[in-house]
């Protein structure tokens, strides 16, 4: 084993060959390495020897003064977390709503025409299964949050596993075009019911984290959640009126 000592008085290559010797003559000492100019010394040990025994040894040479080196602690410094922007926060839902939006104006542009009921469906289709996709990676962290909030699920918290399911059956339903008339009615009815919820926590300003994309974004509930509730009620309900 090894251990540093600072070593003060040596100031020739003399008194290092004198503490060297003095220490190297200690029990279970087996070695003695000196940095003259800075005093360090490295003594190593076949066993341990205390400080004081080696200082004993030096008794007789007052000017060389031995001590312990104490390892410094390294310094970590707190990486302060600058608050994020609006933008910077909602990145993720943002892009998710670009993307869907794409695809559903691109199927809707095809052919001859803008065909919007196509694109519309097109974009709920997509809003429903992305949204599910999250929800379904991580499913209890997902009801954990959305009990919070929910007026079904803080009452009933396997309504939070199964509006996951719902969202995506409603995604599948939409892409199919199978049963538009009640894939809309379910639609309008469990998005409402949803909103409720949403419209009571940002009304009175609590902060919850929302749980649209389930557990894996830390996204605040604000007025964006009102939003893309919002629009999917009104989606649903022009889709009822225009079938």
């Amino acid at each position: 084993m090894k251990h540093t000592y600072q070593i003060t008085g040596m100031t020739c290559s003399g008194c290092q060959n004198k503490v060297q010797q003095l220490l190297g003559a200690v029990p279970n000492v087996t070695g003695v390495s000196i940095n003259l100019p800075t005093g360090e010394t490295v003594i190593t040990m076949s066993s341990h020897v205390s400080t004081a025994t080696l200082k004993d040894a030096l008794k007789n040479y007052p000017k060389y003064q031995l001590e312990e080196m104490q390892e410094e602690m390294p310094v970590y410094i707190a990486e302060v977390e600058l608050p994020k922007t609006w933008l910077q926060t909602y990145k993720p839902i943002l892009l998710i709503f670009a993307y869907i939006s794409a695809v559903a104006i691109i199927v809707g542009a095809h052919g001859s025409g803008f065909h919007w009921h196509l694109a519309m469906r097109v974009f709920m289709a997509g809003f429903f299964l992305v949204f599910s996709f999250f929800k379904m990676l991580n499913l209890d962290g997902f009801a954990d949050t959305y009990v919070m909030y929910d007026v079904i699920a803080r009452k009933f918290k396997p309504w939070a596993y199964l509006y996951a399911f719902i969202e995506l059956g409603l995604g599948l339903a939409f892409a199919l075009n199978t049963y538009p008339v009640i894939t809309n009615v379910v639609t309008l009815v469990v998005m409402s019911v949803s909103i409720i919820g949403v419209l009571q926590t940002v009304l009175n300003k609590r902060s919850i984290q929302c749980a649209c994309l389930g557990a894996v974004f830390n996204l605040p509930m604000s007025t964006v959640t009102i939003i893309e509730d919002g629009l999917m009620i009104a989606m649903s309900a022009v889709a009822l009126i225009y079938l």
